[in-house]
């Protein structure tokens, strides 16, 4: 089996992490390559290891992808497999971790439930993104596996957002921004913002205006295959457009278009973690203490 290990942020609980892993699939005769940005955090022994750069794309070479962080340390690994469909299990050595599976203290045991197949494949979906004109964000890696997102930029006035699905007009939003997300994303930006949560497998997006001006205007679900046009007007010549983590700058009139994207995520969910455990854990849904008695 071949892995590749990744991590995008490296704070000293990160690098433990990463060496732990290293010393377990040592152990056990795994094949590995390392993110070359790890490199000089693993002393002596860096030079025994084979590497891979983040503008690689990991394809035939790699089985499975550790994602060694939080949540946003998963969602930067997506640019690197792009739709080559390789699984990747996240290991939580961040905060909350809501996509990550593996737990912090928990990390050897899930590690030898992982290799002895003892998980399922959850498939997520994407959202491809480009835009009318020529623009940063169309030349880079235009998915989000979390949400698009519109916002204002070096101004507090709203924006006028047209928005038009499948060629027919939606609404103008008057609001600080709007949010598409997946039924992955629903637990981050949108949640904070009002929006309901989604289970992952639902086929759905949602659209989700931030701070908007209207009290009627609410968050709205729509089929996955929906495609959206997206026309933003302001006292300011440009706005901010985010795909996931990722932050660009756009001129005012170039059109945004989003769609469901042709290829679609896979993440690793060992046997004993669900959803709803997630949520009951990591949001204390339901917590009352009613519940205990």
């Amino acid at each position: 089996m071949n892995i590749a290990i990744y991590s995008a942020f490296f704070s000293p609980k990160s690098i433990d992490y990463v060496k732990t892993v290293i010393d377990y699939l040592n152990s056990r005769k795994h094949n590995f390559i390392i993110f070359d940005r790890i490199k000089k955090y693993l002393g002596d022994g860096a030079v025994n290891y084979n590497y891979f750069k983040d503008d690689e794309l990991l394809n035939e070479k790699v089985d499975f992808l550790f994602s060694i962080g939080g949540d946003g340390t998963l969602l930067r690994s997506v640019s690197l497999i792009k739709d080559s469909k390789i699984p990747i299990l996240g290991i939580n050595a961040g905060r909350l971790g809501f996509l990550t599976t593996i737990k912090k203290n928990t990390l050897e045991e899930g590690l030898n439930q992982f290799f002895e197949g003892k998980y399922d494949f959850v498939e997520r979906s994407l959202l491809e993104v480009s835009t009318k004109y020529n623009s940063e964000a169309s030349n880079d890696f235009g998915y989000a596996l979390n949400e698009v997102t519109i916002n204002r930029k070096n101004t507090t006035s709203m924006l006028s957002i047209d928005t038009r699905l499948n060629d027919q007009y939606l609404t103008t939003y008057w609001s600080d921004g709007l949010i598409i997300a997946t039924p992955t994303g629903s637990t981050g930006y949108s949640l904070s913002s009002g929006g309901p949560i989604v289970t992952p497998s639902s086929k759905c997006l949602v659209i989700n205006p931030i701070a908007p001006h209207n009290i009627n205007m609410r968050p709205l679900i729509v089929p996955e295959e929906t495609t959206l046009e997206i026309s933003v007007k302001g006292r300011g010549n440009t706005h901010l457009l985010s795909l996931d983590s990722k932050i660009f700058t756009i001129e005012n009139g170039n059109d945004i278009y989003i769609k469901k994207a042709d290829f679609n995520l896979l993440t690793i969910q060992l046997h004993g973690t669900y959803f709803f455990d997630t949520l009951r854990e990591k949001f204390f849904w339901g917590h009352d203490s009613r519940n205990t008695q």
